[in-house]
């Protein structure tokens, strides 16, 4: 329910401390040459922002608590509507209740995060949603469960997360040291892969030996405890000054952003990629082609495979100046996988293909969090939050009518390579015309260097 796809310096991370050598029973010559925990640090995931901010590890447990309630009821809503009306119409209508509510509290909000204390709007809106979860359960545990409460929690839960993100996401660069702020986006982004593995999981066998109302019950429970932390949570006011939501102020972001063709080109990356190569509506389609039904579900959850084991190495990628190279790096790697999916023979090259497509989006998913979190003034960060939401949303929605749409006129395998190579050739474009971004350093951009100095010019 709540949450979002994913997301996010000079590597600031734990100290190298060289082991000495193990000596064996009684001293001696050590038997192995000594081990540095530089080995270590070089791939393993930074954990500086861990150490270093509190309300981080706040807002970890928090997400933590609530990726696993929400896939619960992720699982459990439409598997609801599937029981109580037996159409795949009915099933397929949630997307489109969820998706507009969706853009527009999303704009919304990032104009409000900018102009409330956003820890007060994590906690109002993370209250609306477990209430929203409740009505699924006193629902649930009707002798005869309603349908249209379920569309309208839907469109609920839809619209309060679209308020709630852009606080989330705005909130990161304020809490989080700045030359560490890569090493927060790959650990919330490990944070999201295990809760996308294991929730689903978890859901599924509750749901089917313990029925919706259990699943509902578990959710209630998750945003109960998220509540609480988000609670404990320090005040983060709006800067001195700040207007009022209005559209003028939403229209103010969007100038911001069209006028920095850095920012401009993570938006755009992110939008092509997905538009073109997300083609997860069809990968029923495809696990009938290669006589692998059964692997279906390994199909939707080899991107997250991918993705964690990204972020289980992700300690170099602290060390990282030129971030909008790890954009176009990673979305160029997902076209190419995805369209190699197209073209493999079995489901095994298929699987491992989707988790290369995994591990690609979250390393372009790091450097536009880095890029955002590093560039964007305070006054304006929620804003540009909600904008992003846009991309966020809508590309995937779009991707999936782009797929299934091909796979009519062309067949599932043509739908998956055209679309992987249409990707790569639009990421190739849009680098060449926002040059910008492949040259975007932490150290040398202007607008890095004065959010840089304007965190260090903060009071302790």
């Amino acid at each position: 329910m709540a949450g979002g796809r994913v997301r996010r310096g000079s590597g600031a991370g734990p100290a190298r401390v060289r082991k000495k050598p193990f000596a064996g029973i009684g001293g001696g010559r050590a038997r192995w040459p000594p081990v540095s925990t530089s080995r270590w640090t070089a791939v393993l995931p930074d954990l500086a922002p861990w150490r270093s901010s509190r309300d981080f590890r706040l807002l970890f447990y928090q997400g933590t608590v609530t990726y696993f309630g929400s896939f619960m009821a992720m699982i459990a809503l439409p598997l609801q509507i599937k029981h109580l009306t037996d159409s795949p119409l009915a099933v397929g209508a949630m997307g489109a209740v969820e998706l507009v509510p969706l853009v527009v509290f999303g704009l919304y909000g990032g104009a409000l995060a900018d102009a409330v204390d956003r820890r007060r709007m994590i906690l109002l809106t993370e209250a609306g949603l477990g209430v929203l979860a409740l009505v699924l359960l006193v629902n649930a545990l009707l002798p005869d469960p309603l349908l249209w409460p379920l569309y309208v929690v839907a469109a609920g839960v839809s619209a309060l997360a679209g308020l709630q993100r852009p606080a989330l996401d705005s909130l990161m660069a304020r809490i989080v040291p700045h030359d560490q702020l890569t090493a927060a986006a790959a650990l919330n982004g490990l944070r999201y892969q295990f809760g996308a593995i294991l929730g689903p999981a978890l859901a599924g066998l509750v749901v089917a030996y313990a029925g919706h109302a259990s699943a509902y019950a578990v959710t209630v429970a998750g945003f109960l405890g998220s509540v609480v932390l988000c609670s404990r949570l320090s005040p983060a006011p709006p800067v001195e000054g700040a207007e009022r939501p209005s559209l003028r102020g939403i229209a103010e972001g969007a100038r911001y952003a069209w006028s920095r063709p850095v920012l401009l080109g993570t938006y755009a990356v992110d939008l092509a990629a997905m538009l073109f190569a997300f083609p997860n509506t069809i990968f029923p389609f495809l696990a009938d082609e290669l006589d692998a039904v059964w692997a279906l579900g390994l199909m939707y959850a080899a991107g997250a495979v991918g993705s964690m084991v990204l972020g289980l190495t992700s300690g170099w990628v602290s060390r990282v100046r030129r971030h909008g190279l790890l954009v176009v790096l990673g979305a160029t790697v997902w076209g190419l996988a995805i369209a190699a999916a197209g073209v493999s023979p079995g489901i095994w090259p298929v699987l491992l293909c989707l988790a290369v497509a995994g591990a690609a989006d979250m390393l372009s998913g790091l450097g536009r969090a880095t890029i955002w979190n590093q560039t964007i003034p305070e006054e304006l960060r929620g804003r540009l939050a909600g904008i992003e939401v846009l991309s966020y949303s809508v590309g995937p929605q779009l991707g999936q009518v782009r797929a299934g749409t091909m796979a009519g006129w062309t067949g599932t395998r043509p739908a998956f390579w055209s679309g992987g190579l249409a990707c790569v050739a639009s990421v190739a474009v849009l680098a060449a015309l926002l040059p910008k971004l492949i040259s975007y350093d932490a150290d040398t951009d202007e607008d890095a260097q004065r959010r840089r100095a304007a965190r260090e010019a903060e009071p302790v």
